[in-house]
C-alpha cells in the first residue's frame, strides 16, 4: 500500500521514521523550528549508545532494547549518501583514586545483558585501551557493548536524503492533531515526534542537558570515556576531526537558558582532570537541550486511531530511537 504520511516533529525520531517511511511512502514533515533543528535534543546530543553503561539506572528490557538499536545503526547509516561516523568500540569508565567508591557503587549496579558484562581494569589494562590515560588512572570498568554515532553528521546527512527522496518539509509552523487532520488536512497517518513541543497534550517534563563541544588536537581517545565523581560525573565523547563532546549526566531542571559559569567550569575542569591535552582545546560552543521525559523515564507509543505517538525517550534518544521508531511503524502495512 501506498500511503500519505506526516512527521511532526522533526528531531531524532522524526528523522528516523521519515527516512523509513519516504522508502515507499508520501512523507511530509512538520517542524516547528526551522531546518537547522538548533532546538533539538538530538542536535545538542553526545550520541552515545551504551545499553551497558545506562543499565545502571534504566530498566533491563530497556537496556535491551538499547543493544537491537546498536546493530540497526549501521544500515540506517548505509543508506545515506553521507558518510556518518558510527563506532562500536566500548566505554572506558575510570575513576580517581578518591572517588573508588562510585567506580564500586557503578560495577555492582551493572545489568548483565545478553553475554555482555562489565569488565574490571587495571593500569595497564587501562593503558592498552586509551594509552593516553596511561599512569592517570589505576582503576576503571570497561563496557564492550557500547558504542557512539556523531549525531550532527547524521542530521546533516538525513536532511539531505530526505530532499533528495522529495520529501515534503513545513517548517517554522506548529500545529494542531485532530484525528487524522492537521491543521484540518487530512492523512492516512500520522506520526507524532514533538518531545516536549507535545507537552499541552502529554504528562512530558524537560530534563536538561549541557555539553562542551571542543577542538582538541593534543588528545587522542579513541573512544568514549566515563569518569566516576560524586559530584559532576561527565562523559568524554571522541567524534572525527579532533573534536570532544564532553557532558554531564542530567539535570532535572527545564530551564532552556544557556550554560551557567559553574556548569562550564565543571565540566571543561572535569575533563582536564582525565587528560591534560583538554587545557589547550579551543572550546566551539557550549549548548543545553532539554530532554522530553515521562515520569517513569520510560518511552512511550501509542496509537489512537491513525496518530502513532513516539515520545519520552529521556536521556537515551540515540540508544533506543532506531529499535522504538522500527517497531512503532510495524503497524502501517
Amino acid at each position: 500500500m501506498f500511503y500519505n504520511i506526516a512527521v511532526v516533529g522533526f528531531g531524532l525520531t522524526g528523522r528516523l521514521a521519515a527516512l523509513e517511511l519516504s522508502k515507499q511512502h508520501r512523507v511530509t514533515v512538520f517542524e516547528a523550528d526551522d531546518e537547522h533543528s538548533q532546538n533539538s535534543a538530538g542536535k545538542v546530543a553526545a550520541a552515545m549508545l551504551a545499553p551497558l553503561a545506562e543499565s545502571v539506572l534504566c530498566e533491563a528490557d530497556l537496556a535491551l532494547m538499547g543493544l537491537d538499536s546498536i546493530k540497526r545503526w549501521p544500515g540506517i547509516i548505509d543508506k545515506l549518501d553521507s558518510e556518518v561516523f558510527f563506532q562500536q568500540q566500548g566505554t572506558l569508565v575510570v575513576a580517581h583514586q578518591q572517588d573508588k567508591g562510585d567506580l564500586l557503587s557503578f560495577a555492582q549496579r551493572l545489568k548483565p545483558l545478553a553475554n555482555y558484562t562489565g569488565e574490571s581494569v587495571n593500569s595497564q589494562q587501562i593503558e592498552m585501551l586509551e594509552p593516553e590515560l596511561a599512569n592517570r588512572f589505576s582503576q576503571g570498568l570497561f563496557l564492550p557493548c557500547d558504542g557512539q554515532i556523531d549525531n550532527q553528521a547524521f542530521y546533516q546527512a538525513s536532511f539531505t536524503q530526505l530532499n533528495k527522496r522529495k520529501v515534503k518539509f513545513v517548517f517554522n509552523q506548529r500545529v494542531t492533531i485532530n484525528d487524522n487532520k492537521i491543521n484540518n488536512r487530512e492523512f492516512d497517518y500520522i506520526i507524532d515526534c514533538r518531545g516536549l513541543g507535545a507537552k499541552d497534550d502529554k504528562p512530558l517534563r524537560g530534563v536538561r542537558g549541557e555539553v562542551a563541544r571542543l577542538y582538541a588536537p593534543e588528545v587522542s581517545l579513541t573512544r568514549p570515556v566515563r569518569l566516576m565523581h560524586p559530584r559532576y560525573p561527565i562523559y568524554i565523547a571522541p567524534k572525527p576531526n579532533n573534536e570532544y563532546v564532553i557532558g554531564a549526566t542530567e539535570i532535572e531542571s527545564q530551564d532552556t537558558g544557556p550554560a551557567t559559569v559553574r556548569s562550564a567550569l565543571e565540566l571543561l575542569s572535569a575533563a582536564y582532570t582525565v587528560h591534560s591535552g583538554f587545557a589547550e582545546a579551543r572550546l566551539l560552543n557550549i549548548q543545553t537541550g532539554l530532554r522530553p521525559a515521562f515520569s517513569d523515564n520510560r518511552p512511550q507509543v501509542t496509537h489512537v486511531g491513525r496518530v502513532i505517538s513516539i515520545n519520552g525517550l529521556y536521556r537515551h534518544g540515540y540508544m533506543l530511537a532506531p529499535s522504538l521508531v522500527a517497531n512503532a511503524l510495524l503497524c502501517i502495512e
